[in-house]
């Protein structure tokens, strides 16, 4: 079964730092590009980062310089680390798996619940 659990959400001020972290079952993560997503109330879901299996990565224009998206293949654990937060960034993050299923990017996603991000002014 498929599998990415998320956790280290949380309520902080605008300024602190929180540290995401998604646990993938193996065959979810091995291989694939991993990612980070987020939803703030009444808007879509929007990319924050992702990270391929190679270590290449590319981030949102707004978290540039704030957050890192980064991988241990050996726990299939994907993190993000997030400095500097602004009230902007509350929302639900969700962490995502990609498989790309052909030469032409035909692709599956996998997602995870869900953690809440609040930062406050």
């Amino acid at each position: 079964q498929v599998q990415l659990v998320e956790s280290g959400g949380g309520l902080v001020q605008a300024g602190d730092s929180l540290r995401l972290s998604c646990a993938a079952s193996g065959r979810v993560f091995s291989g694939n590009v991993m990612g980070w997503y987020r939803q703030a109330p009444g808007k879509q879901r929007e990319l924050v980062a992702t990270v391929a299996d190679g270590g290449s990565t590319v981030y949102a224009d707004s978290v540039k310089g704030r957050f890192t998206i980064s991988r241990d293949n050996a726990k299939n654990t994907v993190y993000l680390q997030m400095n500097s937060l602004k009230p902007e960034d509350t929302a639900v993050y969700y962490c995502n798996a990609r498989r790309i299923l052909n030469v032409e990017g035909a692709y599956r996603d996998y997602w995870g619940q869900g953690t809440q991000v609040t930062v406050s002014s």
